[in-house]
């Protein structure tokens, strides 16, 4: 299970907050004025984006929210208040991510990069928009490779039918617990693109809905046995992987590693 280069992709993301939602509407983006504003902001949502700019001369801005224009559904404030830029070690204009599903702050500064426009900037916080619960693909995998949690989740299953929905609240309810710990990831199983993630885990489209963990750092997998999926299963057999113990069992490893 390797990382994907590719980059053309859209993500779903969680209900944005009632005041940036507002001025998105009204053609604007929210301006943290303060610490607390700031704290509030990224506090509300899974992922958040701000950009650090002193003004709107400054190299970088009307690239940034021409692609804001673009990612219509992602939270974005701006922010030109030092004493903000101080709280989150900002000294230069950035533009910054900060995520809750790995504890994560992404900072792109625009003073070092080669090169800016719109639709390098989309790329970039679209792979850095990693939630709580994301759905795989093939563009989806770079920033979940590129993340600090090695360790990923999956809830292998078909969309199309009925139990899906209540096996990805399942997912949402425990995702918070385990966060900076482990990615939780749907994986589509009628998706074709989506195969190989089967046949790494040596899986059968007959075989789902199925939980697997998967080790990035040792390229190891494990499936919890099969049968009903619980919240309480669930919740063992992560803590059984964090404690070490699932660690102990055999994996089954296929002679060529798969690269997704």
């Amino acid at each position: 299970m390797r990382k994907s280069r590719r980059s053309r992709f859209t993500l779903k993301t969680r209900t944005e907050p009632t005041e940036v939602k507002k001025g998105r509407e009204n053609g604007s983006v929210l301006r943290l004025k303060d610490v607390p504003a700031a704290e509030a902001f990224i506090d509300s949502v899974e992922v958040a984006v701000i950009g650090f700019f002193e003004t709107e001369a400054a190299r970088g801005y009307k690239e940034f929210m021409a692609a804001v224009k673009q990612m219509d559904k992602l939270p974005v404030a701006l922010c030109s208040e030092k004493e903000v830029w101080a709280k989150y070690g900002i000294a230069s204009d950035t533009i910054s991510i900060f995520r809750k599903a790995d504890l994560h702050q992404e900072h792109l500064k625009l003073s070092e990069a080669k090169k800016i426009d719109g639709d390098g900037l989309v790329r970039f916080m679209t792979i850095n928009n990693i939630l709580y619960v994301t759905e795989y693909n093939q563009a989806t995998a770079a920033g979940l490779f590129q993340s600090v949690v090695k360790t990923h989740l999956l809830l292998v299953a078909d969309r199309g039918r009925t139990h899906s929905d209540p096996l990805q609240q399942v997912f949402r309810d425990l995702a918070p617990k385990y966060a900076g710990k482990m990615l939780f990831v749907l994986v589509n199983g009628s998706e074709k693109s989506n195969a190989r993630v089967l046949e790494y885990f040596g899986l059968k489209s007959r075989d789902l809905p199925r939980i697997g963990i998967y080790d990035g750092v040792l390229d190891k997998k494990w499936l919890m046995p099969a049968g009903e999926i619980t919240t309480e299963r669930v919740q063992d057999f992560c803590d059984s992987f964090l404690d070490g113990e699932l660690q102990k069992q055999k994996e089954e490893t296929p002679e060529d590693k798969t690269e997704l």
